[in-house]
Formats: C-alpha cells, structure tokens, sequence
C-alpha cells in the first residue's frame, strides 16, 4: 500500500486531502511544515509527496530542490492557491511531477495522484531495467563468466580457463580468502563441455569431518544413528557435471585416504554399502593454505597433493592487482545502487585513491562489504571519505604513523617528499647490507649524491662501506 505525504498549513487542506488519500486505498502521512515534512520522508517509505507552495518557513519550491539532490524518483505534486504559468513552470523546473491550483475538486486531486504513482512506478521499472543491463553490460566487458578486471594476472587466468574447456584433470585453486576462488571455479565449469551438468560445491571447512564423509559419498539407511533415509552425496550428484571442494586442505586424514581413492580409482562408496559408484565429475579444489608445507608437516597427504594439483592456478591478492580496483569498485556501485533502490552515486578521485592504495587483507570479499557499506550510508550523489570505515580512512603504508588524507594535506610538498626519499634511502641501505656503491646502484643515483643526503639524514655510522666487494 503506497504512503502519500501531505504538506499544508491549512487544517481544511490538510483534512480534504487525506481523506481522499485514504479513500482511494493509500496511507497518508500528514503535516504542517516542509521542515517536518522532510524529516517525515527521511525516516518513512513515501511513495508519493503533495506540498503547498507556500508553507511558512521554508516553501515548496525549496522542499522541491532538497528532495530532489536525495531522490529524483519520487513524484511531488505541487499545490498553490495563487497559481499561475509562471509559478507552474517554475515548480516543473525544480522537478514536480505536476501542479494544480486551490480550490481542486476531489475527481481532480484524485486524477493526478494516481496518475502521479503509476507514472513513478513506470520509472522506477525502467529504470531498474536500464541499470540492471548497465550492470550486465558491464560484466560482458570487464569480465569472463563473472571474473572481473583487466590486469595481466586476471587475463592469463580467462585463458587458463579457455585451455581448459575440454580437460577432465583435476584443477587446484591457490590463494588467499576472497580472492574470488569459487568464480573461477564456476567460469571453469560453465566455460568447459560440462556446462549443461551441474556444478555441486561442498565447503569442506564448514562441515564437521564424520557429515563432511556423509555428504561427499552419501549414505545408506541404519549406517548410522540418524540415517534414517538413503541419501546420494555430492559426488553422486555432480554426475558429469563438476565438483567444487572448497577449502580442500581442512579435510581430515581418514577424508583424504578416501578422496585418494576418487581421484585415483574414480570411484567411491556409499557410508554403509558395499556398492561401487563411479565418480563421472571434473574435480576443482581450492585452498588459501599452504599445501606444500602442510604436505612437509605430514597434516596433508603428499600422494593426495600430486593427485590435486594436476592444473594449479595461482589466485593473485587484490593489493597485487590493483588495476582492477577501479572497475570493480565501479562494479560493486552498480550492483548495490540497484539494489538499495538508489541513484549510482559517482565516487570522489581522492576516494578512489585511497581504495587503490589500501592493501585489502580480506581482499574483493572486503572490497564489495565497503563498497555496499557505503552505498547504504551514503546521501548525496556521491561517495565520499564519510561514507567509509575509518581503519580505510586512516591507511598509510607506514605502519607506525597513522593519519587521515586531511591531516597528510597539512605537511608540505618538501617535507613529504623528504620523508618518501630518506625511506626509500633506508631501504637501499637495509638490501645493499650497508654498501653505499650498491645502495647507489639499487636507488639509480651518484655514490656522492647519495653519500650527501645519508649524511643529511644522519644514515653514516661506522657500518656503512664503500667498496665494491
């Protein structure tokens, strides 16, 4: 049922109003003023707005110009008792959707409200239309099956995946939490002669070891207390289709002697029966540990590791494709603007930067939570420093001094400078193991130049050599 705000200082008006609002089906909220009226439409759903043009306070014309910078959806039909084509054009301008003049009769006001909702509901439709094929649109050009972006480490995995579309090996997924692991499992499967089969994923790490058994093998009826039922598992399931083991490297010993026997024999058997089930799928595994090392600390089979990494591909961090960071962030925009039912706000230079700069630990799993953070919190058309968490906010790359842009802007051009140039120095020190002649040649610059500005910033002490050795 839509809401109709109604904004009037007469009590008649106010009083006619509403009851034909209510009459016709739809709640009314009511007021005198269009400063209580805009709080009212900033803490309820209103689908539709009716203002007097003169309010005392602010009026009409200036209610208009404030919705309009938060929401340009919402129809506003304006009323005035001094009406004319000057004041008609005026209120269209500033973007009512109509304008009548007092006195109105009701078939009048009652005309012009419904035509003013069906109207906005078409817009609204159109325009989550438009948006939905922008999104669309947008992942055709940035990615391939969901994969977006444009670096080279992302390009060469599009072709990985295109090599592949024939291949029934094994394919092992390796990178850090939220890299986009299982998109890339899925571009696998939906790019490769298995696509009209399904896609069956297990998170091994989500499952507790003896249901993770169940659910990979399936199980008989009385095979266990609580199976009171037969029931395929997902291996059974996938068919010909594709298995995406997620986590691979959380599964327990006893599971990776049986999923050894899969990969080797492929075939399996149901908890419970002496049946032999062929197992017909690709298998895709995944991991953000370290397999190699688990392998040499004896908690992953190395038989098991060899029978996985047949395929390897290398799953990059976000802060090692930071090229991708823009069209991403645009991306993430898109998608929750079209969710939250909002206008795609554009996105500050200096926000944009600081998003390309900060590391991303949790990688695009961070980056879209932020990114649909600061839709919500948003207000204006755009996006800025305000709408974002403040450990974002206050990255530098130095860990030990924290700061916002705001306070960095307050240094001056020399001192950054001199700050960036004796780090870099300090570096060259640390990796030449204290030899100026090869610090010299890390940095690009004279054995004097450099010997001058380490005196300048207090880097010469009795450690520091000058040979070539």
């Amino acid at each position: 049922m839509e809401n109709i705000l109604i904004i009037d200082d007469n009590v008649s008006t106010i009083d006619a109003l509403k009851q034909i609002v209510l009459k016709n089906g739809y709640n009314a909220f009511t007021t005198d003023t269009a400063e209580k009226g805009y709080d009212i439409l900033m803490k309820n759903p209103v689908d539709l707005v009716i203002t007097d043009m003169k309010l005392p306070g602010m009026n009409g014309i200036e209610l208009l110009n404030i919705i309009r910078k938060k929401n340009d959806l919402i129809p506003i039909i304006v009323i005035s008792a001094y009406g004319n084509i000057e004041k008609a054009v005026e209120a269209v301008k500033s973007g009512a959707t109509d304008f009548i003049t007092k006195p109105f009769t009701v078939e009048e006001i009652e005309f012009k409200i419904n035509k003013a909702l069906e109207t906005s509901l078409l817009t609204r439709q159109n325009r989550e239309l438009s948006l939905e094929n922008e999104y669309l649109r947008t992942e055709v050009s940035y990615n391939f099956s969901e994969i977006i972006g444009r670096s080279k480490a992302i390009l060469k995995i599009i072709e990985q995946i295109k090599k592949l579309r024939d291949a029934n090996s094994p394919v092992l997924l390796l990178g850090e939490s939220g890299t986009g692991k299982e998109l890339i499992a899925r571009a696998l499967h939906s790019n490769s002669n298995r696509k009209n089969k399904p896609f069956v994923r297990v998170h091994c790490a989500a499952l507790a070891q003896g249901v993770l058994e169940s659910e990979l093998f399936g199980h008989e009826r009385g095979a266990f207390t609580g199976a009171i039922n037969k029931k395929p598992g997902r291996f059974e399931i996938a068919g010909e289709g594709s298995i995406f083991l997620d986590e691979i490297g959380e599964i327990s010993q006893e599971i990776q002697v049986k999923l050894l026997r899969v990969l080797q024999e492929r075939e399996f058997e149901r908890v419970g029966s002496n049946v032999v089930l062929k197992m017909r799928a690709r298998v895709i595994a995944a991991t953000n540990r370290n397999l190699i090392q688990m392998v040499k600390d004896n908690t992953f089979r190395e038989d098991l590791f060899y029978r996985l990494n047949v395929i390897p591909i290398e799953v990059p961090p976000l802060r090692e494709r930071k090229e991708d960071i823009p069209i991403l962030v645009d991306h993430f925009i898109k998608k929750y603007s079209l969710e939250a039912n909002k206008k795609i706000p554009e996105i500050k230079d200096e926000v944009l930067d600081l998003l390309i700069e900060y590391p991303w630990p949790g990688n695009i799993r961070e980056l879209e939570n932020v990114i649909e953070r600061a839709i919500v919190m948003s207000e204006g058309n755009s996006l800025s420093l305000n709408d974002f968490p403040e450990n974002i906010i206050n990255y530098t790359e130095n860990p030990g001094k924290s700061h916002t842009l705001q306070e960095k802007s307050s240094d001056s051009l020399t001192d950054i400078i001199e700050s960036y140039e004796k780090e870099l120095i300090k570096n060259a020190i640390i990796k030449s193991e204290n030899n100026i002649t090869k610090a010299s040649k890390i940095l690009g610059i004279k054995r004097t130049t450099l010997r001058y500005k380490m005196e300048k910033y207090g880097f010469i002490n009795d450690n520091i050599t000058e040979s070539d050795d």
